[in-house]
């Protein structure tokens, strides 16, 4: 096995807490209507339209219109989005943390998010300066798993596939990595993915 050089991360669900379940919770009382709400109207398909640089403002109103009795809780969506993130996942952090501070390693991020709410994470958490790069789906209107994104940070960064692993919560985004010849590991936990890196040789 050739040595890893570069290790990107994921950003929401590995190193951010965000989930709209968070604001909807207390809206509906009832976890089987919210599920719905999520899987029938402002499901992840479509708010990954808004990673993909659409604006958020033209969303809501098409949802709208294709939902208008559900107004008022399609414009929660994303008018209370900075109420569905939450903390930085402690314990993910402390190993990136620890990585950056070997100097073994390129390390990057490759993240799903909304152009215009990126800027609100970048203010509310530090550690994101510790990456030596951030790509933006929103930003480069690309999103994973599609693999022009993997291609696109592999190119920018000069990475040759097999000397890099990408990290991610989403069994797709894995999948997508893989077949763009990444390594990659299917985060669930900071202990789970410790172990996995280990197999690669990596020692935290």
């Amino acid at each position: 096995m050739k040595k890893i050089n570069t290790i990107i991360f994921d950003l929401g669900g590995v190193l951010i807490d965000w989930n709209p379940r968070y604001v909807y919770k207390d809206i509906f009382k009832n976890d089987s209507k919210m599920e719905w709400f999520f899987k029938n109207i402002c499901t992840n398909k479509w708010n990954l339209m808004q990673d993909k640089g659409h604006s958020m403002k033209k969303a809501t109103r098409e949802k709208i219109l294709e939902f208008p009795e559900f107004e008022e809780l399609i414009k929660i969506y994303y008018g209370r989005w900075e109420d569905m993130l939450k903390d930085e996942i402690v314990e993910t952090v402390n190993v990136l943390k620890k990585l950056v501070k070997s100097k073994n390693y390129k390390v990057l991020a490759l993240t799903n998010w909304s152009h215009e709410t990126f800027p609100i994470a970048i203010k509310k958490f530090d550690f994101l300066n510790l990456f030596e790069d951030i790509v933006v789906s929103g930003e480069i209107k690309m999103i994973k798993p599609d693999l022009e994104i993997y291609d696109y940070i592999i190119k920018k960064h000069s990475i040759i596939p097999e000397d890099a692993i990408f990290i991610d919560d989403n069994s797709s985004n894995v999948f997508g990595a893989r077949k763009a010849k990444i390594n990659a590991i299917h985060y669930k936990n900071s202990k789970q993915m410790v172990e996995e890196l280990k197999k690669y040789g990596i020692r935290i």
